[in-house]
C-alpha cells in the first residue's frame, strides 16, 4: 500500500495543476454550440460524436501520446519542443523559423490564458441566474460579481499559492465525481445517447449540415482547450501521474457531456445546460454544486497564471524576453514564483475582455482560436522532429493531426471579426516584446563593440604590473568570455580601477531544463581568474549561494549599463524596457550594496 500512496497522491495533485482549464469546458461548451444551432436529436448525437472524438484526437493522440513522449529529462512545453528540434536542424534559417514559430507559439498561449480566467469564472457566476429569485439580476451585476473574483485571485498571488495549492487536487476530484454522477443519470434516462461514441455521426453531422457544420466546428474546440497543458505542465508533476489522471478525467468529461446531450434532448429549449441539468436532477444540491463549480473555475484560472508565470520565466531565462523582476513565493518550492508585471497586465486583460464582451456566450466567440493556432504549431513542430527521427509512424500520425486542427482553425477564423481578434491583439504584446528585446538585443551586443580576449589581456598584464592594486576581489559579469563587454574595459583601463583578484563571472543556459554547477576556469593572467555558472534553463538560481560554495569572498560587484541613443522607434522602445526592467546582477538577487553600475553610451 505504501508504494501506491505516491501514484494515487500525484493523480490526485495533477487534477488540480493540469486539469482546471479542461475541466471546466462543460460549463459552457454544448450552452454556445447550441446558440449556432437547433437542439435536434441528430444534432446532439452529431455534435457529441464531434466533442468524443476531439478529446480522442487532440486531447489523448496529440498531447497525452504524441507530444508527451518527446520530453527533455521530463520537461514540456513549446520551448522543449524548439530545444529538442533546433539541434536536428542543418540550415540557419531553418533554426531562425524554428524560433519565429515557437515565438508565435508561446504568445497565443499568452492571449488565450487572458481569456481562460474571464470565460470560466463568468459562465459559473451566470449559473446562479438559475437560483429562484435571482432570475432577473442583471448581466451587470453579473460582470461585477465575476471581476471582484479575478482581483481577489490576482491580488493573492504575490503571497504565493503554495499554502492552498494541496487543497486544489482534492477539491477538482469532488468537481470531475460530480460532474460524471450528474452525467450518469441523465444517460439513464436517455440511453441511446451513447451512439455518439461512433465516428459516424461526426461525419454524418458534416453530410447534413455542410457549412453551418464548419461553424458549429470553432465552437467544438472548446471542449479542448486546457488540452495543451498536459504537456506544458509536465515537468511539475512528471509523465505518469498525468496520463493516469487524464484516463480519469477523460471519462468523466465523457459521461458529462454525453449526459448533457441527454438532457438537452428532453430539454430542448435549456439556455445554461450544464446547470439546467444539474438543477432539474436534484435542486437541494444546485447551490454547494454552483459554489463548486466557481471554485473550479478559481482553479483553472490559478493553474492558468502560474503557467504564465512558468512561460515568462523560462523566456527570461532563455533570453527572449526582458529580465521582469521576479519573486520567490516560497522558500521549499523555489519553482513558486510571482512576477508583478505578468500578474497585473493579466488582470488588466482579464477585466478587459469581461467589459468588452459582457456575456460568457459572446466570449465563445473569440475563445479557442489562439490556443488552436499553438496545436497546430505543437503539431508542425512534431511532425518535423519524428520526420528527422526517422519515426515513420509517429509522423504519419502526426501529419494525420494537423490535417485535423488546420479544420478547427479554418473553421475559427470566422471568429476574428466576432471577437476573435482581441485574442490576436492580446498574443501580439508578447509577441511584439519578444520580438523588440531579442533583436534588440542582438543589435546592442553588436554595437558595443566588444573588446577581444587576446588584446584585453595584453593590456591587462601591463595595468596590472604597474597600476596601484585595491585590496579583495572583484566581480564582473560578461556573457562571452572572448568577447570582454567594454564596461570592464572602461573600469579597468580608463577609469584605473584594478583590484588583487579579478574574476570574470560568465552564465551558460544548458539545453537541458536543470541542474546547476559553477567551477572556475582559467586563470588567464596573474589576478585575473574566470568563473564559469552552467544551469538549466528552468533552474531558478541563487548566484550569490554559488559564489559562496566556490569561496568567493568579493568586496565589490561590477555590472555593465547601457544608455542608448536612438532616433528610432523600435530601439527607443527597447530602450524603455532595459529601463524599466532590473538590470542582470540585480535580477539574480545580488547584494545591493555591493553593486556598482557602469554606464556605456550606444548609438543604436
Amino acid at each position: 500500500m505504501l508504494e501506491k500512496e505516491p501514484k494515487v497522491k500525484g493523480i490526485i495533485k495533477s487534477l488540480g495543476l493540469v486539469f482546471g482549464d479542461i475541466g471546466t469546458s462543460p460549463i459552457y461548451t454544448l450552452t454556445v454550440i447550441f446558440l449556432l444551432t437547433k437542439p435536434t436529436e441528430a444534432n446532439i448525437i452529431g455534435i457529441l460524436s464531434l466533442i468524443v472524438w476531439t478529446l480522442i484526437i487532440i486531447v489523448t493522440v496529440e498531447y497525452a501520446w504524441l507530444a508527451m513522449s518527446l520530453g527533455k529529462k521530463g520537461e514540456g512545453g513549446t520551448i522543449v519542443l524548439k530545444e529538442l528540434l533546433t539541434p536536428l536542424l542543418r540550415s540557419g534559417r531553418q533554426v531562425s523559423f524554428v524560433s519565429m514559430i515557437a515565438f508565435v507559439g508561446i504568445s497565443l498561449l499568452i492571449g488565450d490564458g487572458v481569456i481562460t480566467p474571464a470565460i470560466s469564472i463568468l459562465s459559473a457566476v451566470e449559473g446562479s441566474l438559475l437560483i429562484p429569485g435571482l432570475e432577473k439580476t442583471g448581466q451587470e451585476t453579473m460582470i461585477l460579481i465575476a471581476a471582484v473574483i479575478a482581483i481577489l485571485l490576482f491580488a493573492f498571488q504575490r503571497k504565493g499559492t503554495g499554502k492552498v495549492a494541496s487543497a486544489f487536487g482534492p477539491l477538482m476530484l469532488l468537481w470531475f465525481l460530480s460532474l460524471a454522477l450528474s452525467g450518469i443519470v441523465a444517460i439513464l434516462n436517455v440511453p441511446q445517447i451513447c451512439k455518439a461514441i461512433n465516428p459516424y455521426y461526426a461525419v454524418n453531422f458534416f453530410i447534413e449540415n455542410g457549412i453551418s457544420g464548419i461553424f458549429v466546428l470553432s465552437q467544438v474546440i472548446l471542449c479542448a482547450t486546457g488540452g495543451e497543458a498536459l504537456y506544458a505542465d509536465m515537468g511539475h508533476l512528471g509523465r505518469k501521474p498525468i496520463l493516469r489522471a487524464w484516463s480519469f478525467v477523460f471519462f468523466a468529461l465523457l459521461l458529462n457531456y454525453l449526459g448533457q446531450g441527454a438532457f438537452l434532448i428532453q430539454h430542448p429549449d435549456a439556455k445554461n445546460v450544464l446547470f439546467g441539468m444539474v438543477f432539474y436532477q436534484a435542486q437541494m444540491l444546485y447551490i454547494p454544486f454552483l459554489v463548486l463549480s466557481i471554485i473550479a473555475t478559481v482553479i483553472a484560472s490559478q493553474a492558468m497564471i502560474s503557467g504564465m508565470f512558468s512561460i515568462v520565466y523560462q523566456g527570461i531565462t532563455t533570453h527572449v524576453m526582458p529580465m521582469f523582476k521576479v519573486d520567490y513565493t516560497s522558500t521549499e518550492i523555489r519553482s513558486q514564483i510571482y512576477i508583478g508585471f505578468v500578474n497585473w497586465f493579466l488582470l488588466f486583460a482579464v477585466l478587459f475582455v469581461m467589459y468588452v464582451f459582457k456575456e460568457s456566450s459572446a466570449l465563445a466567440a473569440a475563445y479557442g482560436l489562439a490556443v488552436n493556432g499553438d496545436m497546430v504549431i505543437t503539431a508542425i513542430m512534431m511532425t518535423w522532429i519524428f520526420f528527422l527521427r526517422k519515426d515513420k509512424l509517429k509522423a504519419s500520425i502526426t501529419i494525420f493531426v494537423i490535417f485535423i486542427v488546420l479544420s478547427f482553425l479554418y473553421s475559427n477564423i470566422y471568429k476574428i471579426p466576432h471577437g476573435g481578434y482581441w485574442s490576436i491583439i492580446i498574443a501580439f504584446i508578447p509577441f511584439s516584446i519578444i520580438m523588440i528585446y531579442t533583436f534588440g538585443q542582438k543589435k546592442l551586443y553588436r554595437s558595443l563593440k566588444p573588446m577581444e580576449i587576446g588584446t584585453f589581456l595584453e593590456r591587462y598584464r601591463h595595468v596590472y604590473k604597474n597600476a596601484g592594486k585595491s585590496s579583495g576581489t572583484a566581480l564582473f559579469f560578461a556573457r562571452d568570455i572572448n568577447k570582454i563587454p567594454p564596461y570592464i574595459v572602461n573600469t579597468m583601463f580608463f577609469n584605473n580601477i584594478i583590484y588583487e583578484e579579478n574574476v570574470i563571472i560568465s552564465m551558460v543556459r544548458r539545453d537541458d531544463p536543470f541542474g546547476v554547477t559553477g567551477f572556475f576556469k582559467d586563470n588567464l593572467a596573474d589576478g585575473l581568474r574566470t568563473f564559469e555558472i552552467q544551469m538549466g534553463y528552468m533552474e531558478v538560481v541563487d548566484v550569490e549561494e554559488i559564489l559562496r560554495e566556490a569561496g568567493i569572498e568579493e568586496k565589490t560587484i561590477f555590472y555593465g549599463l547601457e544608455d542608448i541613443s536612438t532616433r528610432n522607434i523600435i530601439w527607443k522602445t527597447f530602450s524603455i524596457f532595459k529601463r524599466l526592467t532590473p538590470a542582470y546582477v540585480q535580477f539574480y538577487k545580488l547584494p545591493a550594496h555591493k553593486l556598482h553600475g557602469v554606464i556605456t553610451r550606444v548609438e543604436m
